[in-house]
């Protein structure tokens, strides 16, 4: 039986050297890390403002957890884009299947700077033959960047889709590949 997850209680949006960042997070752990809006350019450029939206207008203990990932998460971003980051510590809580879970799991332990195929997860996961099941799961990958699906290439080397295109997928490799 799969933990209940609950649902976000609140937002942020957070610029980056990559476009504007939508965070979501409930007491139980950020939800959702999407680009809302592509950065025309990708300069070197620090997070520069937090804008917290509460969905929750209660300011319970939950509510405060919840603000407390959102922070976490926004300074390890920065860290992260600055280069002084290799791994993210703060608690993920995704909302998806049990297989979907497996493979953002299998992402998340992907190490920093390196890259995989749908086949290499669907090995990791124990499904070798669930390649194209693991591709969909990547796909619908709610927590961008720290759950690192952009780290999932093809089995040739060859760069393969991205949700938020294949420049902001070299730019994030290349940003690894630096450090």
């Amino acid at each position: 039986m799969m933990p209940i997850i609950a649902p976000p209680r609140i937002s942020a949006m957070v610029s980056s050297p990559v476009g504007l960042l939508s965070l979501k997070a409930s007491e139980n752990g950020l939800t959702h890390l999407q680009v809302e809006d592509l950065a025309s350019t990708h300069a070197d450029v620090a997070i520069q403002s937090l804008t917290t939206l509460f969905i929750s207008h209660d300011d319970d203990l939950l509510t405060v957890d919840a603000q407390n990932y959102i922070e976490s998460t926004t300074q390890q971003l920065a860290e992260y884009f600055a280069g002084r980051r290799q791994q993210f510590s703060v608690t993920l809580a995704p909302k998806g299947t049990e297989f979907q879970q497996q493979v953002w799991h299998a992402l998340s332990e992907l190490p920093f700077g390196g890259s995989c195929s749908y086949s290499d997860i669907a090995n990791t996961i124990g499904r070798p033959k669930a390649v194209r099941a693991v591709g969909a799961a990547n796909g619908a990958n709610p927590i961008a960047i720290i759950v690192p699906c952009h780290r999932v290439i093809g089995k040739g080397g060859k760069l393969t889709g991205y949700a938020y295109g294949l420049e902001m997928k070299q730019w994030l490799l290349n940003l690894e590949a630096s450090d």
